[in-house]
């Protein structure tokens, strides 16, 4: 038997599927294994780089399996998709990620540490909250208007509802017993994303890295941790427009025959940075409507010529290499100066 040189793994609950190659990329091992037999069957292999998709339970597999002593990398599955043949089964998905792992301009996911899938945690578990409390009130005001009464959107509403709740002769008294229940769990929701909201404020404050983050107009503290939560180390990307393009906010291109032909935005890579992104920069933008941006700046121009909307993408764009070049030179943000 050939020595095996790279090993393509496709991970599941409880049957993994196993693909090695040598030197050469011929298929040298094919194998369906347990999950309890996994790292037994790796700690008898020889060193060897071993590849997997990023997807869930995948960085903790990539850790378990680099202290065996092999090299692990991760491949995001939109590049491993191309290299599978006809019929899609485990065994076709492990011999793709060998393929594509082979390729000499592969872009690798780095593995993520324990502690940063924890401190990823707490965005995660605010944004589950957050659109439960949505889908509660949203599910009151279409309770309510089924009786003639018509909720404006936003939480700052829900208020009213309370009140009109509370008259026993406004509503039939099964509607409002129901509708009770739900502004009840509303009211636990609240308390529980105050919870983690202080969580984000106390972890942005003993960062120091956050902390830089947070000179940049339009990042605060959630955005600010969940950058360095989140992304991978800036020395992963050449420049900033890479980075802006792994969190979605370049333009997604379609050119041919030397045209350039651009739409909308990506939206690849994390969906909570471009978000947080967003969200920042349309306070921004918001504001300088309101306010007036600095005279001969950059967002002054795009506002005399471009919808609000456009222009606060074009800034979470502008923000994001921004983001990068501080964490780069580790540097804080210095605004610039307008030209007159």
């Amino acid at each position: 038997m050939l020595e095996v040189s790279i090993i393509g793994l496709d991970i599941a609950k409880h049957v993994f599927q196993v693909h090695g190659a040598d030197a050469f990329g011929r298929a040298v091992l094919r194998k369906k294994i347990s999950r309890a037999k996994l790292l037994r069957f790796f700690a008898s292999q020889p060193r060897c780089r071993v590849v997997l998709e990023a997807c869930g339970g995948a960085h903790h597999w990539a850790r378990e399996l680099a202290k065996l002593g092999h090299d692990v990398r991760l491949i995001a599955p939109a590049y491993v998709r191309p290299f599978v043949k006809r019929q899609k089964n485990d065994a076709a998905d492990a011999e793709a990620i060998c393929e594509a792992a082979q390729r000499p301009s592969m872009r690798f996911v780095p593995v993520k540490t324990q502690a940063q899938q924890a401190a990823a945690m707490v965005f995660r578990g605010r944004d589950l909250l957050v659109r439960q409390r949505t889908q509660i009130s949203n599910a009151l005001r279409s309770h309510m208007a089924e009786y003639g009464w018509i909720a404006p959107k936003g939480l700052a509403h829900l208020d009213k509802l309370a009140a009109l709740l509370a008259d026993r002769e406004a509503v039939p008294e099964g509607v409002r017993s129901v509708c009770m229940v739900l502004l009840d769990s509303l009211a636990v929701l609240d308390q529980q994303i105050a919870l983690l909201d202080k969580e984000i404020v106390r972890r942005s404050r003993e960062d120091e890295v956050a902390r830089r983050l947070m000179t940049i107009p339009g990042i605060g503290p959630i955005t600010a941790t969940a950058i360095t939560a989140l992304a991978p180390p800036p020395g992963t990307f050449a420049k900033g427009r890479d980075f802006a393009a792994w969190i979605g906010l370049t333009p997604r291109q379609h050119s041919t025959g030397g045209k350039q032909k651009l739409g909308a935005i990506s939206k690849m890579g994390e969906r909570t940075l471009r978000r947080l992104l967003i969200i920042g920069s349309s306070a921004v933008v918001l504001q300088a409507s309101k306010r007036g941006a600095p005279k001969g700046s950059w967002l002054e121009q795009m506002l005399a010529r471009k919808p609000r909307m456009l222009v606060t993408v074009a800034l979470a764009n502008k923000t994001a290499r921004i983001v990068w070049a501080l964490l780069t030179r580790q540097e804080d943000y210095r605004a610039p100066v307008a030209v007159a």
